[in-house]
């Protein structure tokens, strides 16, 4: 074969091995498969309804269940997850403030409102005078957590903390009856309420032990707010197939039904 022949065939051949090297790397974007990480509670029954209908678009989800609100985003990105579906706004920025992560919100999922329970007293008017009161001590939940306070007339809060949402104890500027506000790990509070007046706790939480938004919760908050929980990925994947099929399962017609006949008002469809 002349010369100029050979080469012709060598670069057409590279052509079509560097073609080929690229079919590989668009479908690895289109997962088949992902692990989401979720809290404990509610959301696992939700999950179950949106694995069902990510299967019938060829993705299946796989579920990865935790008991700590510090460690879903840790494992997002550190790579051992795709995606989670746990947390608010306010908190995924308070995470990412304090550890850097590049995690991104791309659909929003259910609204979860939060109360105060108790097993002493059945509504905040019964509240002694220094009770002991729980709260999340991570800044946003616990932020959360006293706008709840402030807004059953229990505390009042600087009007800064309150206007951007960084409220401590160390802001509450009256405390009438002398509430001694008790800082734990959220998943902390279900099993201390024998030893606190009221706990505020989160409704994954909240079910696991038992506990109903509806029935049992002394102060609730109200449905209509700004801490609507969210599917996040890494920033590199926000526009992935998978992770769009990941939010329109989620999102679709058939589970928002189920949060609306399964938990009645407990949890709220965000989309």
């Amino acid at each position: 074969m002349p010369l100029f022949l050979r080469r012709r065939a060598a670069i057409a051949a590279l052509s079509l091995l560097s073609l080929g090297a690229l079919v590989p790397a668009a479908h690895a974007q289109d997962k088949a498969a992902i692990k989401v990480g979720i809290s404990v509670g509610n959301a696992e029954k939700i999950f179950e309804v949106v694995k069902k209908v990510a299967a019938r678009d060829g993705l299946d989800v796989q579920v990865v269940v935790f008991n700590d609100y510090q460690l879903p985003n840790a494992a997002l990105a550190a790579g051992d997850l795709d995606a989670n579906a746990f947390q608010h706004q306010p908190f995924l920025d308070n995470q990412i403030k304090a550890r850097g992560y590049d995690i991104v919100p791309v659909g929003l999922t259910v609204t979860a409102p939060l109360g105060f329970y108790s097993r002493k007293i059945k509504s905040a008017q019964e509240l002694p005078e220094g009770a002991s009161v729980g709260i999340q001590n991570d800044p946003s939940n616990g932020n959360r957590a006293l706008l709840l306070l402030q807004s059953a007339g229990l505390i009042t809060l600087k009007p800064e903390a309150v206007k951007n949402n960084t409220a401590t104890p160390l802001d509450v500027t009256a405390n009438p009856r002398k509430l001694k506000l008790v800082p734990l790990d959220a998943a902390q509070l279900p099993r201390s309420l024998d030893d606190l007046t009221i706990a505020s706790i989160n409704n994954d939480y909240a079910e696991k032990a038992g506990l109903s938004f509806v029935r049992d919760a002394v102060i609730k908050e109200s449905p209509q707010n700004p801490y609507a929980n969210l599917i996040a990925v890494r920033r590199a994947d926000k526009d992935k197939p998978w992770a769009k099929k990941l939010v329109a399962a989620y999102q679709s017609a058939e589970v928002r039904r189920f949060i609306e006949t399964t938990f009645k008002g407990a949890l709220i469809p965000a989309f």
